[in-house]
């Protein structure tokens, strides 16, 4: 109990800084320019258009009723964590997202996604959220859209309009909103659909220049299978080896985890599982969690091409780009490809194999 204590206070201190990291910067920076055309999540080409467009940050559900999500696919980077009640939550950042029809189902947010969001500067898309995150949701740089109080008992609700419901789901799974639905809420609310100067940081992820297959460490594990049941229990996460196409595809509650545009699996050429210092919420509050998602003294696992190392990783603030590390210190290289992150409750083990 005293070791939760002191790991749920510390992530309320490192909560309550994230809050003021923004401050120094000004909010009314001029676009950045990002003059590099290889992407800056996934290092494939890409055009100037779309390398200055800022991305969107989406709330996805992984409840079984709610399967499957709609353009999960398109995300290049995908975040899944643990919420209350024993159940993981996504977050999808997208960059090419101008022609999505459909994008969802749509969920609420946790105060600890926000700080995972901002490294990558998006339109945060949400559909409502909890006390927690109160001063931090809608503070000045915070740029979201929201189909319901943005906080979960307060706050505006920023392009709630632009929001709609289907009739082949029941409520709560059945929230979604389209591009041209974001783009007439930023219009609206002023917005910058471009990447914003003081806030995007181009250094993100390491690439490699060629393909990087872990044979540079002799202690590199085998790692066919990734099984994160005891990381996620209720949805038990697993990622499988494809030595055709070099890629691990996810599995959700024991089947293929797919897209309900295209009807693929999702697959990603690079896995992180992020070891996080975690706790209550609050010493009054065991109901919510909370995550030191600012931190520098936490471990975990790089996968690719069938292999794995063990890492640790460090974020500085809030717009600071997460960077990890092999164990002699240097930055790891990352394949060219969508990357999936887990962010691990520290404790909960993953298996590999």
């Amino acid at each position: 109990m005293k070791t939760m204590m002191k790991k749920a206070i510390a992530v309320t201190l490192s909560l309550a800084m994230a809050v003021t990291v923004f401050m120094g910067a000004s909010l009314e920076s001029k676009a950045y320019t990002e003059t590099n055309l290889r992407s800056v999540y996934t290092n494939e080409p890409t055009t100037a258009a779309k390398a200055n467009l800022r991305p969107i940050a989406v709330m996805m559900p992984t409840d079984k009723v709610a399967q499957p999500s709609y353009g999960i696919s398109k995300a290049d980077v995908l975040y899944e964590i643990m919420e209350e009640g024993n159940i993981s939550r996504q977050l999808a950042v997208i960059n090419d997202w101008t022609g999505m029809a459909r994008i969802g189902n749509i969920r609420s947010c946790r105060l600890y996604y926000i700080p995972v969001a901002k490294e990558w500067d998006p339109i945060l898309i949400h559909f409502g959220g909890v006390c927690y995150m109160q001063g931090t949701i809608d503070a000045p740089d915070v740029n979201n859209l929201s189909g319901t109080y943005e906080y979960g008992v307060g706050g505006s609700a920023p392009g709630a309009g632009n929001y709609f419901r289907t009739s082949d789901r029941k409520a709560p799974h059945n929230a979604y909103i389209s591009a041209q639905g974001i783009m007439k809420a930023c219009t609206k609310l002023g917005y910058s659909m471009n990447l914003r100067d003081g806030f995007y940081n181009s250094k993100h992820f390491n690439f490699a220049e060629g393909v990087n297959t872990l044979a540079q460490y002799p202690n590199a594990a085998t790692a066919n299978v990734i099984d994160l049941a005891q990381v996620f229990p209720y949805t038990k996460s697993s990622l499988s080896y494809n030595p055709a196409d070099g890629m691990y595809y996810k599995n959700l509650h024991g089947v293929p985890q797919t897209d309900g545009l295209t009807g693929t699996q999702l697959k990603f050429a690079n896995v992180i599982v992020q070891n996080t210092i975690w706790g209550p919420a609050s010493p009054m509050d065991s109901k919510y969690l909370a995550f030191a998602m600012v931190d520098n003294t936490m471990d975990g696992y790089y996968f690719t091409k069938g292999k794995a190392i063990h890492v640790t990783w460090q974020k500085a603030s809030d717009y600071a780009p997460t960077r990890y590390f092999d164990d002699n210190g240097n930055e790891i290289q990352l394949n060219t490809g969508k990357t999936y992150i887990a962010i691990a409750q520290a404790g909960r083990a993953v298996r590999f194999y």
